[in-house]
């Protein structure tokens, strides 16, 4: 089934952003609340998860599925958003600003998911 280039590019958010999980693991390490446990693990599992999602997307059977995964996994990255806003060393260097504009776009981003449900 053909869909619309921008489930595509969403696709590809998912896939590239999973990928960086295992290219840049420090980077997601770092930004990782303290009182959850393997941090290692859980930096593997949701680059996993978010490439298995991207891909998920492009096919008719997994569709659905993979928004109702996205929707869920963008969700619990917000535990990691509101960490970043606990304290200096947690915000990685990044402007409080900026960590505060992601949160609306955490929920933008459900949103763009949940718009191709069929209803």
């Amino acid at each position: 089934m053909i869909y619309p280039w921008h489930l595509y590019l969403m696709a590809f958010m998912y896939v590239f952003g999973g990928l960086m999980h295992f290219i840049k693991p420090k980077a997601y390490m770092r930004i990782m609340p303290r009182y959850l446990p393997n941090h290692k693990a859980l930096v593997f599992w949701s680059g996993v998860a978010e490439i298995a999602l991207g891909i998920g997307l492009c096919f008719s059977f997994t569709k659905n599925i993979a928004i109702w995964g996205i929707v869920a996994m963008l969700g619990i990255f917000l535990i990691v958003h509101f960490y970043m806003l606990s304290g200096e060393k947690a915000s990685a260097g990044i402007p409080k600003w900026v960590l505060i504009l992601r949160i609306p776009l955490q929920f933008g981003l459900m949103y763009w998911a949940y718009w191709y449900l069929p209803f």
